[in-house]
């Protein structure tokens, strides 16, 4: 009998430093620092936490929110950069695996950006948010699928997704299918209301359950100083409340400890890993409960970019075509005899004729 594999995960509520460029980040490391107290391995904070998610988007209009979103581009996170070398160094110095949102900026764009950390306090992934949420769009510029991948920690194999890319059950299959064991959410918090905690409740038992896999997810949290920081008038202020539901679900779909809906805080538990098998034995989304001659799904993995590579002067014209229609080969490239990509016998012949 294998032996029993245990994992301890802490989730965090938290509120972000609106005052201080760093404070932020200090909480970061604080919080790191309590969680390892506590033995934790594995680490999840809120979306786009540092420096803060864009609160403001949401109840300003463009035309008012200039100075706002230039304050964001100052204090946003190049990457690498200081902040992550200051997260790599916590997450080496307490060996835990650390899920961090950021907004990232890349020269003359932001995105929101998640970052996992290994014990070592290597950065395994940074991918951004595929498509930002009505507001978030005159923020945040779109990912790609490149950033749509799970990586192996030393704890377990541990893939990410932020907010409303849940309902994209496209993208959530994608993780599936690389076979993630510890699925790390982020929402904003303090966000739409009651009714968003309550979504969150339903979006994130449902992928534990669909996928067979635990999901460690973290909302964020504004005190009432910071909601009127952001908006002075009390109607929009209600839309600042509530959203928080911060938890630790198993891949059975049920919560391994009491969820955060108010205030600061951290949600720990231990995960068992072999609870992976027993829902799989019943339901293996991508393996035996999957039918890819029927259903299957393709990914572009090409990262987006503005400048693509020609071949040299006198190619002929179909090599050119190449360049932009072959899809990716090679071990970081779909597989289209497999459930990802797959075409079954029909479609092939029908692209021959």
């Amino acid at each position: 009998m294998s032996e029993k594999r245990i994992v301890r995960a802490a989730a965090v509520q938290i509120s972000p430093d609106f005052e201080r460029s760093d404070g932020t980040l200090d909480k970061v490391c604080e919080a790191i620092d309590q969680a390892a107290r506590e033995g934790v391995q594995l680490i999840v904070f809120p979306e786009t936490f540092v420096p803060y998610y864009p609160y403001f988007s949401f109840v300003r209009p463009p035309v008012a929110s200039g100075a706002d979103h230039m304050r964001l581009y100052d204090e946003a996170v190049v990457v690498p950069g200081p902040v992550t070398q200051a997260v790599a160094e916590r997450a080496r110095l307490h060996r835990m695996v650390v899920v961090l949102g950021v907004n990232e900026r890349d020269y003359g764009s932001l995105y929101n950006t998640q970052l996992i950390f290994d014990v070592d306090g290597q950065l395994l992934l940074k991918r951004r948010k595929i498509t930002p949420t009505f507001h978030e769009r005159m923020i945040w510029g779109q990912g790609d699928a490149a950033g749509l991948k799970v990586v192996q920690t030393a704890v377990a194999r541990v893939g990410a997704l932020a907010c409303w890319e849940h309902y994209n059950p496209l993208a959530r299959y994608a993780l599936m299918t690389q076979h993630e064991e510890i699925h790390c959410s982020q929402f904003p918090g303090s966000l739409v209301g009651p009714i968003f905690a309550e979504q969150i409740e339903v979006t994130i038992r449902h992928h534990a359950l669909e996928s067979g896999c635990f999901v460690v997810n973290a909302t964020g949290w504004l005190t009432e100083a910071q909601i009127a920081s952001v908006t002075g008038d009390t109607n929009l202020q209600k839309a600042l409340r509530g959203g928080c539901n911060t938890a630790i679900v198993s891949p059975e779909g049920q919560h391994l400890a009491a969820p955060l809906r108010e205030g600061e805080g951290m949600v720990i538990a231990d995960l068992d890993m072999a609870l992976i098998t027993k829902r799989k034995r019943m339901m293996d989304s991508v393996g035996h409960y999957a039918r890819p001659e029927l259903l299957s799904l393709a990914i572009n993995e090409r990262p987006a970019t503005t400048v693509s590579p020609m071949p040299p002067w006198g190619a002929s014209a179909s090599a050119a075509a190449s360049v932009f229609d072959t899809p990716p080969t090679g071990d970081a490239g779909p597989d289209f005899n497999s459930t990802v990509g797959c075409r079954d016998e029909r479609q092939r012949d029908l692209a021959g004729r």
